[in-house]
Formats: structure tokens, sequence, C-alpha cells
């Protein structure tokens, strides 16, 4: 494709060199360019993103004939100039794919928690209904039923458009992806055509990048505000909203799409009621547009009967009879790192769980507590370099439904893990019937959660489910809760046999 061709698309400053020159790709990371790539320079993000425009000479050593500037560099290559890289970054990613989301549809789903639940419920009943589906999102990115590795939820548009364009080649006629706040205020999803969007719940998370829970709020918006604005029978647009959270008038008030609401509490399109929840399971009346029906869960948590709605809601707009979504919710198992239980043999329940924010803790230890006949036992930390407001708060969360607290490190990034622990404890303190401990390794927080249990205990490994690393100051480690607690739970059995 021409670099002419792809000037046209948006309002350049100016030109610098003969722009008559064919371009083979697009990046922003100048590690990964190759030969005959245009080479986007993108502006620093504080704490998240250094200034592209420092990495012009690797990109084009690499391979760059051609780059994106908003300011100029001392390289003497064909330059466009921009006001906004990220803004021409993402229409030239779409335009260079050939605007792969206009060939699917595409269901964003956005908010605090619930999103990757959400998205494998949608996926689940929508692939059993006979739909080619892909899901781009926490846990990775499924394109033709393979499940592919991915480092951030949101990718950038250049990954992001490529991995579309690849769904398509493989038929693909659904997309479900996750929409974080971030991705939505760097613009990664300018260019994507999305036929519905999902509100899932909204509470504190992101202030780091945010500033204030209005401004995260505002942002999180912007899936909904770009929604629907045109209307064409063959191209409806929908707005799938959780009519019991506080941010809901707010998010229906922003969208020209067709509301549809899912709650438990309030009046909604999809409601559910009579619920019923165990340590195996959920079982609930639906109430629907379409009909009511009985539904069964493999899941636990009112928090899922949540994720369930808006995953039937989804299905119903697509035409999706009742009682094939309900099979399909019956077979659906647990999410790899989301309310997902380890076991090893041992005669009490060890979960593992994202749970990274206040309210999903607050969620997740309340469930646990209906239904736990002996100890809660919790081993959690908080992310470094990341909203360090949250941090007491979800001390004082785990203090009030648990028996014995391990407080430990998370992805202590830059931050000293031991500094991070004790912003923790300032919320615990004035709980004096407590029980805890400040564990700094996680490892040896696992296996201490996994030795004090007994049996009818439950212990919840929470902060990062699915991960496999954990991000320290100078390096980036292998580590899995799972196979830690897997190995603690073997550990254990040894030590007690040879007792």
């Amino acid at each position: 494709m021409n670099l002419k061709e792809l000037a046209d698309l948006f309002m350049v400053k100016e030109t610098k060199g003969n722009i008559d020159v064919d371009i083979t790709g697009v990046q922003m990371d100048s590690r990964k360019v190759e030969e005959g790539n245009l080479f986007i320079c993108v502006p620093a993000i504080q704490g998240f993103l250094e200034d592209r425009h420092l990495f012009t000479q690797s990109a084009i050593e690499n391979g760059a004939v051609a780059l994106v500037v908003e300011r100029d560099v001392d390289i003497d290559v064909p330059k466009i100039f921009v006001k906004d890289a990220r803004y021409a970054m993402a229409v030239i990613a779409s335009h260079f794919n050939n605007y792969p989301s206009h060939e699917m549809k595409l269901i964003g789903i956005t908010g605090t928690n619930g999103k990757t639940t959400t998205s494998y419920i949608i996926d689940k009943i929508f692939e059993d209904y006979g739909f080619n589906t892909g899901v781009m999102g926490n846990n990775g990115i499924k394109i033709n039923g393979k499940m592919l590795p991915t480092d951030i939820n949101t990718q950038e548009p250049p990954i992001l458009q490529r991995n579309l364009r690849k769904m398509r080649e493989y038929n693909t006629e659904y997309c479900v992806m996750e929409v974080s706040s971030q991705g939505l205020d760097m613009k990664r999803v300018i260019g994507c055509d999305f036929r519905t969007a999902i509100f899932t719940n909204m509470t504190q998370d992101h202030l780091d990048y945010h500033g204030t829970f209005e401004e995260y709020r505002k942002t999180k918006g912007l899936l909904f505000s770009r929604l629907g604005n045109s209307f064409y029978s063959n191209d409806k647009k929908y707005a799938i909203l959780n009519a019991d959270d506080q941010s809901f008038e707010y998010f229906r008030n922003l969208t020209s799409a067709e509301v549809l609401s899912y709650g438990i509490n309030n009046i909604a399109d999809v409601s559910a009621n009579n619920i019923s929840m165990t340590s195996k399971g959920i079982r609930f009346s639906l109430n629907s547009f379409k009909g009511n029906i009985e539904i069964v869960l493999q899941l636990v948590g009112r928090f899922n009967v949540y994720n369930a709605l808006a995953g039937i809601t989804a299905a119903l707009v697509e035409g999706i009879p009742l009682q094939n979504i309900k099979n399909s919710l019956t077979k659906l198992t647990s999410i790899n790192g989301r309310m997902e239980i380890v076991d090893g043999g041992q005669d009490f329940l060890v979960i593992v769980d994202y749970a990274h924010t206040p309210d999903a803790l607050d969620n997740v230890l309340k469930t646990l507590k209906e239904f736990t006949k002996g100890k809660v036992i919790t081993v959690f930390g908080c992310g470094g370099d990341r909203d360090k407001n949250k941090r007491p708060i979800m001390g004082e969360i785990a203090s009030k439904y648990s028996s014995y607290v391990i407080v430990t490190s998370d992805n202590p990034r830059s931050e000293d893990p031991d500094y991070i622990i004790k912003d923790i404890e300032k919320g615990m303190k004035d709980s004096h019937s407590l029980q805890y401990e400040l564990i700094v390794n996680r490892e040896e927080a696992i296996y201490k959660a996994i030795k004090v249990a007994t049996s009818n205990d439950v212990v919840i490994i929470a902060g990062k489910g699915h991960e496999k690393y954990q991000i320290l100051k100078n390096n980036t480690i292998h580590f899995d809760d799972r196979e830690i607690a897997r190995n603690a739970i073997m550990r254990s059995y040894i030590n007690r046999n040879d007792a």
C-alpha cells in the first residue's frame, strides 16, 4: 500500500521527503519493525509508554522506510507530520487491513469487573449455536479456535486490526472484545465498528491512570457515545447495560443505540430472580423479552449471575433461542483464573481468582463467606505503580470477610513490596479479631495458607488469576498461582502422611 494513500486518510500538517513509497506494514514498536514498514511515533504516556520518537533510529535500522511523527526527528526518510499520532495510527491500521470489523459483528465489553467471564460466556453460547467466533481479551486472542497469548488487554491498533483481519480470513462471524478504559483513552479501538457494546459495572480502579472516578467513567463512556449515531436496517447497534449499577443512567444517556438492560434488583429487560447459590454453582429463574426459563451455572458467586445476564442479553439480541442458551450455560465450566478451583485431592477448597479491585475482592469474599463452613483464608496483594488509594480499602475488605489473611506481594513493579504491603495493612489494623500475617514472598504466602487450612476451609488466592508471571523491579519471572497452590497441596499431603 502506498504511503500517499495513507496520508489522504486524515489531516496532515506537512510532509518531508518523497511519500510516494510502498508500505508493507504498520508498527509502533521499533523492535518489531520489518522491511518496508511504516513506523508510528506515538508520544509518551507517563508510567505506561515511552516516547516512540526516541526509537526512530532503531526502527530505520530494522527496515522502516517512513515515519509518522508529531515533531521532527533528525533522520532523512519520508515523514508525515500529524497533530495526533495515536489517532493517525488507528486510522492507518484499520485502512491497511481493509476495515475487518465491517465484515463481522463486533461485541465490545467494558467495565471494571466481569469483562473476561462475560466474553467467555458469550463465546460459549455463540459457538455452541454454530457461529464462528473470535475473542480478544485478558486471557488471550482466539483465532480459528486456537488461543494465542497477549501482553495487554486491549491491543494497540496495528496488532488489533491485524488480528481482526486474521479472524476474517478464517470466516469469523462474531468477535467478542474486552475494551479497557486505557484502550479507549489511548484510541486503540478507533476504527472498530462495534455492533454491540456491553457495560458490566463500574467501581474504583485505574485511578493511577485516570486520576478521578469521573474521568474513569467518562473514558468508559466513549464506547457508548460512539455507538449508533446512524441507523441502517441491516446494521443495527445495541447498548447492553447493567440496570443495577449506579452508572446505568449515565451510559444510557450517552448512546443513540437501542438500549437493553439486565439486572437483579431493578426493573430490566433481562432479569434473574429466585437465585440459589452453593459452592457447586448457581441456579436462577430468567425473565426476558423472549420468555422465561430456569438457568443452571457451574460457576459460583452473585457477580456471575450478572455476567451470565449480560451474555444472555447479547445472545437474545442475535436471535439465539432460550433453550440453546440454557444448554450452553449448563455446560460452561470455570474460566482460567476466575474463581478457578485447584483440586489436589485436599479436603478443603482452594480457589484462584483475578480479583484485584476493591469491588471484585468484596464480591469474591462475600460469595465465599456465604457457603464456607470453615475458615476463609485469604492470600492477596496489590500491584505496584498503580492506584495506591485502593490498598487500605482492599485490606479492610479482606479483614471484613476473612478468618485469616496473608498479605503478600502481587506485581510490585518498581515499588518496594514492603511499602505496598504496609499500605494494605493500614486498612486492617482496626480489626482486632482478625488474624493476619505479612509475607512478602508470594510463593511462601501460598504455601503457608495451604499449610494452615483444614477440612471445610476455603483458601482464596486473589489478584493474579490467569497470569503466569510476576513483575519485579528489575525483571519478570514465571509465576502461576495455580501451579504454586497445586505444589503446596502436594507438599502438604506428603508432610501430613509422613507425620
